[in-house]
């Protein structure tokens, strides 16, 4: 284990410490480690930075630096932390430590070997993202009551989408359920006013960090 950390190494765009501006933790101090790259390219993808900066860190020196802040949550995300070949020794290593981890997935990607302690935070990919077919939704039949599906709603389309998958996957009475409007783009109480007629149980999702600092800021 201790070699693994030393040795294996990971391709990091950043590492920061901010609150959660999504998922069912908003407002909580999170420590953020942001991985390079992505296969996906969503038409409204707003962390194109983290296609091809960064560098390599290994499981060691991640650890390292996140000790320095107060604080017990990790998002790992992206880009798609899942092309990144050391994945499970960085959440081995975490796991070690005691920390409460999140892992932000484009959903395209099997799941299934992901540590059942880590609570994911499946990105459904809607027509509007132009990714909709890779979508692998045997990740659908394996999830947990403390795991969350995230759909990102640019418009009417997204969200009967959205209402198909929630109810073919019976993700109401199985996980958390998130509709996520894109920041400017559809109005938010539109599409509060589709969930109130449908009555779907889920929630929606504001960035809040958008509301907080530049929305085109990096590390927050």
């Amino acid at each position: 284990m201790i070699d693994d950390l030393k040795r294996k190494t990971i391709q990091i765009n950043e590492i920061f410490y901010s609150i959660q501006g999504e998922s069912t933790q908003a407002g909580r101090p999170c420590i953020f480690i942001r991985t390079t790259g992505c296969n996906l390219r969503c038409h409204w993808c707003d962390t194109t930075y983290a296609f091809h900066d960064g560098k390599k860190m290994t499981i060691a020196e991640i650890l390292v630096k996140i000790r320095d802040w107060p604080c017990n949550l990790v998002e790992i995300t992206g880009g798609e932390p899942l092309l990144q070949k050391h994945l499970s020794p960085l959440i081995a290593g975490l796991i070690a430590e005691n920390y409460e981890i999140m892992l932000e997935t484009g959903g395209h990607m099997d799941l299934s070997r992901i540590d059942r302690r880590v609570k994911k935070i499946i990105d459904v990919k809607c027509p509007g993202s132009g990714e909709s077919e890779e979508m692998y939704f045997a990740n659908l039949e394996n999830i947990s009551p403390d795991d969350e599906v995230k759909f990102v709603i640019a418009d009417q389309a997204d969200y009967e989408y959205a209402r198909q998958v929630i109810k073919k996957y019976r993700l109401e009475d199985s996980t958390n359920v998130l509709l996520s409007p894109i920041f400017g783009g559809i109005e938010y109480k539109v599409l509060v006013k589709w969930l109130l007629q449908d009555g779907l149980q889920a929630r929606i999702q504001l960035q809040l960090h958008k509301f907080i600092w530049d929305p085109q800021m990096p590390g927050v």
